[in-house]
């Protein structure tokens, strides 16, 4: 007796293709809650970005058709007059460059003095570093003017005055980065860190290989903040430099300012070409800023 090995029938279910599709009703429920959300985004963006547009559309008027009457968003002529005049009439190029040095390596120590302090924070269990965390947390109460005279009393006694390292140390430890760095690695698995320990890893070995790798998002985003404090900073500068090789751009940008009358051409002018450089950090670094995988390296 033979026996034939026959095909067995197809299912008539496996032969019907499976729907992807989703519902009707899920994605028009979807779409009607996203079209508040989108339109205030929208209303947001404008009423942010309608007065910055402004400002770099009036840049580009001659002065007598800064104030005419009625006002109009868009230049009847526009002319580049006012970034030429502004470029002319202040060393901006000796501005930029002091400004960029000092801008470059406060924001290198900002990141890597905030980096250490807040995994310190963060994974050190010890009654005297949480004091030490509250004692920073209390600097941001303090009016940043009310430290002005305490902090100016110290530098001119170290020597700093009329330095940069005058305006760069007092500007190194940021609450703030502190705070961000500490948050972060809160939220790093301490099974992470234990697991380095039992293979062998140092502490420095812990920090510099696991810890600071996964922070990168962290320190492109205080990076950015830091370089765009310390560009925009005149207080500071303004009371700590006398020398005008040594001024920054905001003190020039000031000094454009007359004591009788005010071009107000010149002024626009001189104030987009210091925005430049902050355009031109946060279109180059703000593709970086990204979550983290912080579970890396782990097995469920």
């Amino acid at each position: 007796m033979t026996t034939t090995d026959m095909p067995r029938p197809l299912d008539a279910d496996a032969e019907q293709p499976v729907s992807r599709q989703r519902p009707r009703t899920a994605v028009g429920g979807g779409i009607r809650r996203a079209v508040p959300a989108t339109t205030l985004l929208w209303i947001l963006a404008f009423l942010y970005g309608f007065p910055v547009l402004w400002f770099v559309l009036s840049s580009l008027k001659p002065a007598s058709d800064l104030f005419s009457y009625p006002l109009t968003l868009v230049p009847r002529h526009p002319t580049l007059s006012g970034f030429k005049a502004a470029w002319d009439s202040a060393n901006f190029s000796q501005y930029f460059i002091n400004t960029a040095i000092v801008c470059v390596i406060t924001t290198i120590l900002t990141v890597g003095v905030s980096c250490c302090t807040g995994y310190a924070l963060a994974k050190y269990d010890n009654k005297w570093l949480k004091v030490f965390f509250l004692c920073i947390l209390a600097t941001t109460m303090l009016p940043s003017e009310v430290m002005l005279a305490p902090e100016f009393l110290v530098v001119r006694n170290l020597g700093l005055y009329n330095s940069f390292a005058g305006i760069i140390l007092p500007a190194v430890l940021t609450a703030t980065g502190c705070f961000m760095f500490r948050q972060f690695f809160l939220t790093v698995p301490d099974e992470l860190v234990e697991a380095a320990r039992i293979d062998g890893a140092r502490e420095l070995a812990i920090f510099a290989r696991i810890m600071v790798p996964l922070s990168r998002p962290i320190m492109l985003t205080l990076a950015i903040l830091s370089f765009q404090w310390r560009w925009n900073d005149y207080i500071w500068p303004l009371l700590m430099l006398n020398d005008p090789n040594k001024f920054t751009v905001q003190i020039g940008i000031q000094s454009i300012v007359g004591a009788q009358n005010i071009n107000w051409s010149v002024l626009l002018g001189a104030s987009v070409i210091s925005m430049i450089p902050l355009i031109v950090v946060f279109l180059v670094f703000q593709r970086y800023v990204m979550s983290a995988d912080i579970n890396a390296g782990l097995k469920d």
